[in-house]
């Protein structure tokens, strides 16, 4: 709790590993997608499957753009960030105008899912339709932090990533 530990960097967030991103594609109520990555993301549950995210406030308290769209339109798609698209999850997790189309300024193609109205990255190898749950808020030191939970509702798996039945993470 004093982050006493004596060492440059938290190494709380190391802690639970392997830490995976939820690269979060939305949409505003307008209709502005919305696209960024966050990395206090799990599985939740899988009989229904549920996950859950965590993501703070923006510096000056008010919501992030995805909390915000998921809130309002209660639909999202989990999209999974590989090695091979870490310059573009880099770039998306700028902090940049609600009305600007982070996909495209880092040239990701998006296309349509099956059962939300958010598109999903084409080049993912996996993605998660998912229809917002709930929301329980958390104190924090610098803000507070959202647990947004959402509903799987739909899974798209590359064919190429499938080894025996199985995702192979390899790939």
């Amino acid at each position: 709790e004093k982050n006493d530990h004596g060492l440059p960097y938290n190494p709380f967030k190391s802690i639970c590993m392997p830490r995976p991103i939820a690269w979060v594609s939305s949409l505003s109520v307008d209709g502005v997608p919305n696209l960024a990555p966050f990395s206090q993301f799990t599985n939740l549950s899988y009989d229904p499957p549920m996950i859950v995210l965590s993501i703070s406030d923006q510096p000056d308290r008010r919501y992030k753009d995805t909390v915000r769209n998921l809130n309002d339109t209660r639909e999202f798609v989990i999209n999974m960030a590989t090695y091979e698209l870490r310059d573009q999850v880099e770039m998306t997790s700028q902090m940049v105008d609600p009305g600007v189309d982070e996909a495209k300024m880092a040239g990701l193609e998006m296309i349509p899912s099956r059962l939300v109205k958010p598109k999903r990255i084409a080049r993912s190898p996996v993605a998660m339709e998912c229809r917002f749950h709930s929301m329980l808020t958390v104190p924090g030191r610098k803000g507070p932090h959202h647990l947004l939970v959402g509903a799987v509702v739909g899974v798209h798996i590359a064919d190429e990533v499938i080894k025996d039945g199985k995702i192979d993470i390899a790939k």
